[in-house]
């Protein structure tokens, strides 16, 4: 299993990608934000993904969204392959996603929203703690990302307050 900050050469795994966080969706019936592989292409063209690949296989995903000019970065679209599942990949990904983060943007508070527990876990073993909607960005463009969410009403109705993610933040030390 390789994983590594995301190439040109894994561009041809963006379709697959955004299928596999589609079904994801359809299947655990939460909220998880849809993303296109044009988009997806655009964080592997920015260096802001992580991919994990076994035998020329997807197997993994995450990216890097930077939010409030700089000053917020966010980890989002964690998945991993269904025949990967339940061997730790997910909690590598994410470390190599934050590793990678804290490096190329040190000053940045780093957050993400979640409604599946083992991510919640993760993040927390990683120093992230849970904080309100008011304690992330207040970016718009953030939010907007949310619409595509089966549970973005909620958000909407309750003016970004509560949703049924929660909220997670790491503060780095600036030295």
């Amino acid at each position: 299993m390789k994983i590594q900050i995301a190439e040109e050469k894994h561009i041809k795994y963006c379709k697959i990608i955004s299928e596999t966080i589609s079904s994801s969706a359809d299947v655990r019936g939460t909220g998880i934000a849809l993303r296109s592989p044009e988009y997806i292409r655009k964080k592997i063209e920015n260096n802001n993904a992580i991919i994990a690949v076994k035998n020329g296989a997807f197997a993994g995903f995450c990216y890097i969204e930077i939010w409030g000019h700089g000053k917020y970065v966010a980890h989002s679209g964690l998945i991993v392959s269904p025949e990967f599942r339940g061997f730790g990949l997910a909690k590598k990904i994410k470390k190599l996603t934050f590793d990678h983060s804290r490096v190329k943007y040190p000053k940045a508070k780093i957050f993400g929203i979640t409604t599946a527990l083992p991510v919640m876990k993760i993040n927390y073993e990683l120093g992230y703690k849970p904080v309100t909607f008011s304690e992330l960005t207040d970016d718009d463009e953030f939010w907007i990302g949310c619409k595509t969410c089966k549970n973005y009403d909620v958000l909407t109705r309750t003016k970004r307050e509560m949703c049924l993610c929660t909220g997670m933040l790491y503060e780095q030390k600036i030295k």
